[in-house]
């Protein structure tokens, strides 16, 4: 098992990476957020949490910023039907935190909202990974009883307005905890109209 790459990354492409460790050049998939911090620092040492992935025909090489990100990679390919390239786009779509938290609340949306994932996916994925999230650590800002479907109703309700999903979520953060879904509503267009 390969379990850190430290070198230097050479090169960078839409799905993968070279890093060149004392001579070998490792190639290196990786999610999308991941590529893009490694095209910023070409030529630079970089460090990468690792997945060694065993298949018949091949060996490949899976990078991650953090050993979280591994974690949550490993469960996503657990999920019946998901395989590297589908758990990539889904760390492609979103950090790990958002994602950790949209199966906290159930929120298939969240999950639908990634290219390539479907309806029947999103919810396969969001009762699966229930369990692995749950047995972790305390997700930030998790729902406690009803939060969660006020939250997802708030932010429905935002779309309806006219909010991408990014945007209803970005003008959600920081909203309080206990609020109903008409407060929610409220403190989000304010936090909106503050920001134009």
């Amino acid at each position: 098992m390969i379990a850190r790459v430290k070198g230097v990354a050479a090169a960078v492409e839409a799905d993968r990476a070279v890093v060149v460790v004392g001579g070998l050049g490792l190639e290196v998939f990786a999610a999308g957020r991941t590529l893009a911090r490694l095209a910023r620092r070409l030529g630079e040492e970089v460090e990468l949490t690792t997945y060694l992935h065993v298949r018949e025909d091949a060996l490949q090489l899976y990078g991650f910023e953090s050993a979280r990100e591994r974690a949550f990679f490993l469960a996503l390919t657990g999920v019946s039907g998901v395989g590297p390239k589908v758990a990539l786009a889904v760390l492609s779509g979103y950090p790990v935190d958002e994602l950790e938290l949209a199966v906290a609340r159930d929120d298939v949306k969240k999950f639908e909202s990634i290219p390539g994932i479907g309806k029947k996916l999103a919810q396969r994925l969001v009762v699966e990974l229930g369990d692995v999230v749950a047995a972790g650590a305390p997700v930030p800002g998790g729902p406690a009883g009803g939060a969660a479907d006020t939250f997802v109703a708030a932010r429905s309700a935002l779309q309806n307005l006219g909010l991408s999903l990014r945007e209803a979520e970005e003008a959600l953060r920081g909203a309080p905890p206990d609020a109903t879904v008409e407060e929610l509503v409220r403190f989000a267009l304010g936090a909106a109209k503050e920001s134009t």
